[in-house]
């Protein structure tokens, strides 16, 4: 009885070390570079899902995955600081927000994976030299082609048939594709009857000129295309435009949902559910010059009816039935 007693004892008091010498689970890490301001509860929603997403799919933050995360806040100087932070860190892969980051990130690594979200365009933009094989280190998921911009367009004359000039608001260092996108739609606008005028603005202060110079003329409309620039400043934009009376196209639903007239885009919170996939199968070996470039597969068309009223526009039921969201 003592000998077993011994045998069973040793053995006990040798299990912990047993268990101590099994190697612990690698733990990835995965760079984060928002265009946004971190306390930007919609955006910081979006990455939420993304990284709910990888969870789904086994990546537990603090047990296999580490997440590093930079907000650029609609400054290009914090956000080309937040790429080089970031690539300091040497992280697995980096998923990055936005036009302005992807730019930032490019410049910083020609090595790291990156797989970007809501990008408009990556190919005339230079990341990538084609949508199905994209090669390098880049790949991802882009927002609005120009069809979308010309049906957009067609709705917002719809609901505003007297707006005969359009103020196409953006900060050039955010957006530097303006020409590349207005000659996109010229035959939409055209045909709708449109003149579409550029406004270029780097501070809440530009945003309150540019808009006071377009509401100065009758038949003024304004367009504020998705860019992290106007989703960082997009209650200035909005505010502004209903205290000089403008119907607005925003970018965003949240945007709407905040005082714009109408937005028709795609569902961003589909596409960071949709980048996790990609982000999980870097970790796991593919290489992002294999995985093709994605489009938009879900759209959002929302109205707000309230805005609607106080600029004193009169929205057909036809346009109310086919919305997927009537704010009131």
């Amino acid at each position: 009885m003592r000998r077993r007693e011994f045998i069973i004892g040793g053995m006990a008091g040798a299990w912990p070390l047993i268990v101590r010498a099994q190697p612990a689970e690698q733990r990835r890490l995965v760079g984060v570079l928002m265009g946004s301001r971190q306390d930007d509860t919609v955006s910081e929603a979006h990455l939420t899902t993304f990284r709910n997403g990888l969870a789904d799919l086994g990546w537990v933050e603090g047990r296999n995955v580490r997440f590093e995360i930079r907000h650029g806040a609609g400054d290009r100087d914090r956000v080309r600081a937040g790429a080089v932070e970031l690539v300091e860190l040497a992280p697995d892969v980096i998923f990055s927000y936005g036009s302005s980051s992807t730019a930032a990130l490019k410049a910083a690594t020609l090595s790291i994976p990156i797989v970007f979200a809501v990008v408009n365009d990556p190919v005339a933009q230079g990341y990538v030299p084609n949508v199905e094989h994209p090669g390098g280190n880049i790949t991802g998921f882009s927002f609005i082609d120009y069809s979308t911009i010309g049906k957009a367009l067609g709705l917002f004359k719809q609901i505003a048939p007297a707006v005969t000039r359009i103020g196409f608001l953006f900060n050039p260092d955010d957006y530097p594709y303006y020409e590349v996108y207005l000659r996109s739609f010229k035959e939409q606008r055209e045909a709708l009857a449109l003149d579409v005028t550029a406004m270029r603005a780097h501070s809440d202060a530009e945003i309150d000129a540019a808009i006071a110079q377009l509401a100065a003329v009758p038949g003024g409309g304004l367009i504020a295309p998705p860019s992290a620039f106007n989703a960082v400043h997009r209650h200035e934009i909005i505010t502004q435009a209903l205290a000089h009376g403008l119907p607005a196209v925003v970018p965003f639903r949240e945007a709407v949902a905040d005082g714009g007239l109408m937005c028709y885009a795609p569902d961003e919170t589909d596409i960071f559910r949709r980048a996790a996939p990609y982000v999980d199968r870097i970790l796991k070996g593919a290489k992002p010059g294999d995985l093709p470039v994605q489009a938009p597969t879900k759209f959002d068309f929302v109205i707000n009816l309230r805005t609607a009223k106080l600029l004193g526009l009169n929205v057909r039921p036809n346009l109310l039935a086919i919305a997927d969201e009537v704010i009131e």
